[in-house]
């Protein structure tokens, strides 16, 4: 829908410019028609562009309410489960992993950290709580930021999810973790404890498996929205979970091969 509506209001601005660039032509041509055509070139009206910019904007805060409920359980969940995807990918360089783990890690840290601002954004431009992660260590802690202070932030809302507390009096809410537990993927808090535990190969060998799960579960997240009758038509969140889908797929199969030359497979 973005995107008509953004090529729409494109080739509007474009038949107003060839329209005026022919006129100017026009003129070239001769005197006596210079004189009939002058009178008929003029600016594409700021007036009539005004509107149309407005109208855009207007399709664009309609197509944005075009959303289900699964949508928003997606982008909540998905949240929470990229967060834990970055608690394990910090300790890649603590423990003494790979070069090739380290620099796995590292991407993985980049695209997810990037995805849950994405996904907080979406949320906040629908007027819809959204979670706040904060990582102390191994451990995860979720509050939310309730409507009231997401309409607040309007356009310019941004994705907030550093380790620093943020201060939000009665419009942050703490998060019950626990059906998150439920989610696919999700590694339990000895699994993690597990995992910092261990140092070099070992740290490889179990960073690799453990991710490899945990994207797997992302994956079904994904399929498990677009399995969901009239999910996913918005297009910001079909461009976010098919974004995602073929993000982890890949790193699987990456992380597949590199955990099979680990064990001489």
């Amino acid at each position: 829908m973005f995107y008509r509506l953004f090529l729409s209001l494109t080739v509007v601005l474009a038949a107003a410019a060839c329209s005026t660039t022919d006129q100017i032509h026009d003129h070239d041509q001769s005197h006596e028609h210079h004189q009939h055509s002058e009178a008929g070139i003029h600016a594409p009206d700021t007036g009539d562009l005004s509107a149309l910019e407005e109208l855009y904007w207007s399709r664009l805060q309609e197509s944005r309410m075009n959303f289900t409920q699964a949508d928003i359980d997606f982008m909540t969940d998905m949240i929470v489960h990229h967060a834990q995807a970055l608690i394990i990918s910090r300790l890649a360089p603590e423990n003494n992993a790979s070069q090739s783990v380290q620099t796995l890690a590292a991407r993985i840290i980049n695209a997810q950290d990037d995805e849950i601002a994405l996904m907080q954004k979406w949320l906040r431009d629908r007027g819809q709580p959204v979670p706040i992660v904060h990582i102390h260590g191994l451990e995860l802690h979720v509050e939310m930021e309730m409507p009231e202070e997401s309409m607040a932030h309007g356009e310019h809302g941004h994705g907030h999810h550093q380790d620093e507390d943020r201060h939000h009096g009665h419009n942050m809410h703490h998060h019950d973790m626990s059906h998150h537990d439920d989610m696919p993927g999700m590694l339990t808090q000895e699994q993690i404890e597990h995992l910092a535990s261990l140092n070099g190969r070992d740290f490889d060998r179990y960073f690799l498996k453990y991710m490899i799960e945990h994207h797997d579960g992302a994956v079904i997240m994904v399929r498990d929205l677009f399995s969901v009758d009239g999910a996913a038509n918005d297009t910001e969140a079909f461009e976010l979970a098919s974004d995602i889908h073929a993000e982890q797929v890949t790193e699987i199969n990456r992380m597949q091969q590199m955990l099979d030359a680990i064990e001489g497979l």
